[in-house]
């Protein structure tokens, strides 16, 4: 237990001149000005509510929830501060300390202690309340959780929308063009997009996402990752070799490149290439490399001609939900690594496997590399919702495209996106 001034997220000032960091805050304090306490749990009850841990304690009981009391004078009683996304200080303020969440549902059907009288929202702001956390009153929130809509599939309750800091989030400049990279991501998993001091879904999600998708365990590990995607290495060579077979095609002839075309180009290219003599470099020293068998040839002539049929069917579907206009292809698919090391940087700050100045660097990076291959907003979605149905979807169609249609309709055209806000180059 500890004094609640050490919790505080912020002094208040004067409360007129108060800007809130986001809706939930704004939503808050507009409840709290009028009296609203209804309005104030309802917007409770669809808030995310962080509180602090120490991260040796977190690392060695993962999965475990430890909510600790703090004194305060207001009420003279012991607390549980909770702080709504906006009012999280930045991962690096305090190296010792993370933030993990839980809802206003879970408070009032699984959390009981009674050594905490009360819970304190957003301690030390003027969107600030103290609530008494009696059983009772825990069926008062109860009652506001249950009206909250929720998606049947499962997925958090903010999904598929386009969500930001009002105040204090990046909005120009290179960190903020390359969170608009990862923003299709940020939209379908319902994250604040502009959010540099990122928290995420709090610090041991964090490290099990990043753990369970992509195998990363530690700070190395992170670096390593990071590095490999602003490289673009996870982009398959095939895919590569397929979309440059096009693209030199639509290069050295001009106009739009048939299928047909496109497929013998290739298959020419995977015979020639066979044919001609290659060498490597190994640990004997410098030495011929067999050309592939028949077969092999024939099943890498064969695996190359599905890949393009399965790009073709894709650009297609594309075209008739509008990420292409007619006669419009994709050129790379490198965006799909540009955009996941963007939001790896931040991934990687909510894990703490980096600070917040080398996640704003990578972040930096990956606006930079994706300003260099692409043209445009809608052309790098465009590679990134591709890649991404390659690597995930194999022609389903299903919700690994869905989602991204529905974020890629999103930021084109809400009025707050940064695709509308922030200029491409």
């Amino acid at each position: 237990m500890g004094n609640g001034d050490g919790i505080a997220a912020g002094e208040a000032g004067p409360q007129a001149a108060w800007q809130a960091p986001g809706a939930v805050e704004r939503q808050l304090y507009e409840a709290k000005e009028c009296g609203d306490w209804p309005a104030y749990f309802d917007t409770l009850a669809s808030a995310d509510l962080f509180f602090a841990d120490s991260i040796a304690r977190i690392d060695a009981h993962p999965g475990s929830v430890k909510c600790t009391p703090y004194w305060y004078s207001q009420v003279r009683a012991n607390c549980l501060p909770l702080l709504t996304e906006g009012m999280l200080p930045p991962p690096d303020q305090n190296p010792d300390t993370a933030f993990d969440y839980e809802t206003l549902e879970w408070f009032a059907k699984s959390w009981r202690d009674d050594s905490i009288l009360w819970l304190v929202i957003n301690p030390g702001s003027p969107c600030e309340a103290f609530l008494p956390a009696t059983p009772p009153h825990q069926g008062l929130w109860l009652e506001h959780a249950n009206r909250v809509s929720r998606c049947d599939c499962g997925y958090p309750r903010h999904r598929m929308h386009l969500r930001a800091l009002e105040a204090g989030g990046a909005a120009s400049g290179p960190v903020a063009h390359g969170l608009g990279l990862v923003a299709l991501l940020s939209v379908n998993n319902g994250t604040l997009w502009n959010s540099i001091a990122y928290h995420g879904t709090g610090y041991y999600t964090e490290k099990k996402r990043l753990k369970d998708s992509w195998d990363v365990h530690s700070r190395q590990q992170w670096q390593h990752t990071q590095e490999s995607l602003l490289n673009a290495d996870f982009i398959s060579g095939v895919w590569n070799f397929a979309l440059n077979v096009r693209r030199s095609l639509a290069r050295d002839y001009g106009g739009e490149v048939e299928l047909g075309q496109w497929r013998h180009a290739a298959e020419r290219a995977l015979r020639d290439h066979a044919t001609a003599t290659e060498y490597q470099l190994s640990p004997d020293g410098v030495t011929k490399v067999s050309p592939p068998s028949s077969s092999q040839m024939e099943g890498q002539i064969a695996g190359v001609q599905r890949l393009i049929g399965r790009i073709a069917r894709y650009e297609e579907r594309f075209r008739a939900d509008g990420l292409l206009t007619d006669g419009q292809f994709v050129h790379k698919v490198e965006a799909w690594d540009y955009g996941r090391a963007a939001g790896m940087a931040r991934w990687g700050l909510g894990a703490r496997y980096c600070t917040q100045q080398e996640a704003e660097k990578a972040i930096s990076r990956a606006s930079a590399a994706g300003q260099a291959s692409y043209q445009s907003w809608e052309e790098f979605s465009a590679a990134f919702i591709l890649g991404r149905c390659l690597h995930f979807d194999d022609e389903k169609f299903g919700t690994w495209y869905q989602d991204m249609l529905n974020a890629h309709r999103i930021l084109t055209t809400d009025p707050a996106s940064p695709w509308l806000t922030i200029p491409w180059a």
